[in-house]
């Protein structure tokens, strides 16, 4: 537990996708005048560098984010969320990678609220640093709390609007099934709130059936559901030339929302082609978008 960190892994071909999502969501939401809460389950540190030694160890943002600022022209779900990027790295190359936190802070007017969950005994420090520079006031507040059991605090809401992002690093497998039980809680607190569920496209069974079980428990619920996904390359172990085994790291990762945004199809069906075009690194990328 806790092995994983974010850092490393700062502005890949998941973030780009999930963070599309992310504001895509929150453009929609916010614009009725009402306040917005959102709940973030598992926030990370915020912020992350971009020339830093981890994101440079790993060079996954070289297969991500940094593809992306190279295109000529992009759809307008992915130039909001590059032109969003780039609003915390002034003029100059990307240095800085926000992560869910700040993005949502970035985009969440005065009278809305953000609420974050972390227990990582390095993520939280940082985390806690990066938000005091915010001065946001009573708008933000730090949880050091399990993200999977916190948010039913917050559930319902007052005022009654809610967008919550969950995205747990899944390195304890019993993670997928705490999703669903979570979600299970949470649409019979509050039906009506908008959630959002990250997961990796991995070859470990309980990947393959998170978004089923979603699925059936939205379709219980009689609620509308959205599910995407983005694949940028092969899952499968090479054999290297010394008879070792070479992983090829994340292949890809989906979404699955609840109660969607009615923007949300059309925008990814624009943007997920233009994802697989940027983003793909063998002839195995591809996409999924689906709804009921």
């Amino acid at each position: 537990m806790f092995s994983y960190r974010h850092a490393f892994h700062a502005g890949n071909h998941a973030d780009v996708f999930k963070h599309t999502v992310l504001i895509a969501c929150l453009r929609h939401l916010l614009q009725k005048e009402t306040a917005l809460t959102v709940i973030d389950t598992h926030a990370g540190a915020g912020l992350y560098r971009l020339d830093g030694d981890f994101a440079r160890t790993s060079g996954e943002a070289s297969e991500g984010i940094l593809r992306l600022a190279q295109a000529r022209e992009l759809t307008p779900a992915l130039r909001d969320y590059l032109d969003t990027v780039r609003s915390f790295n002034g003029k100059g190359e990307l240095r800085i990678y926000p992560g869910s936190p700040f993005i949502a802070q970035r985009l969440l007017r005065a009278h809305d609220r953000l609420r974050l969950f972390e227990l990582h005994p390095t993520d939280l420090p940082a985390l806690l640093r990066n938000v005091a520079q915010l001065d946001a006031g009573r708008q933000v507040d730090v949880l050091s709390e399990d993200g999977f059991e916190g948010v039913r605090k917050f559930l319902p809401p007052q005022p009654r609007r809610a967008f919550l992002l969950c995205d747990p690093s899944y390195e304890i497998k019993s993670d997928y099934a705490r999703v669903h039980t979570m979600m299970q809680d949470a649409l019979k607190r509050f039906a009506t709130g908008c959630y959002a569920i990250w997961y990796p496209v991995i070859a470990r069974p309980e990947a393959h059936e998170l978004p089923r079980r979603l699925k059936a428990l939205a379709s219980r619920a009689d609620k509308h559901w959205l599910h995407a996904a983005l694949t940028v390359k092969s899952a499968r172990v090479r054999r290297t030339p010394e008879g070792g085994e070479q992983r090829p790291g994340l292949p890809g990762s989906g979404m699955f929302i609840v109660n969607p945004p009615y923007t949300l199809h059309a925008a990814l069906a624009q943007a997920l082609p233009q994802m697989v075009a940027l983003l793909g690194q063998d002839g195995h990328a591809g996409h999924v978008l689906e709804a009921g």
